[in-house]
């Protein structure tokens, strides 16, 4: 993986558009960053995960994703080693992060379209197996 391959991956999502943020690429959905390239250096990428999905993400592959350090990796934002990773995974992890960015009804559509699980389906599935 590189930053161009990044990149592409990013823009591959629906109504995603490139910009920058404090001089880093930056991409977007509905004007919210979901990621974003070359910060700490060019190296690296960035996701905006949940905190949930980044433990799951630095579990599976701990030498790529990696948590931004302070408040912000606390709150899931997610550091990508370009070096390191697979495009499977990146793909999954922008995929996520684009979902939890973009507006309900167009990261629901991506979902049924490609089969993401939804955001509410772990807490549904809690429900469906309690009351069931």
């Amino acid at each position: 993986m590189n930053a161009e391959r990044f990149r592409k991956l990013a823009l591959s999502f629906p109504e995603t558009v490139e910009s920058a943020h404090m001089s880093h690429p930056d991409f977007r959905v509905g004007g919210k960053i979901f990621a974003t390239l070359a910060y700490p250096d060019e190296n690296w990428g960035m996701v905006k995960l949940t905190p949930e999905q980044q433990d799951e993400f630095v579990r599976a592959e701990g030498k790529v994703f990696v948590p931004v350090k302070g408040g912000w990796g606390r709150r899931g934002a997610t550091h990508v080693r370009l070096a390191a990773a697979q495009e499977g995974s990146v793909r999954r992890a922008l995929a996520a992060a684009w979902c939890n960015t973009a507006k309900k009804r167009l990261a629901q559509q991506f979902e049924a379209t490609f089969l993401i699980t939804p955001r509410s389906a772990p807490k549904t599935r809690e429900r469906q197996s309690k009351n069931g």
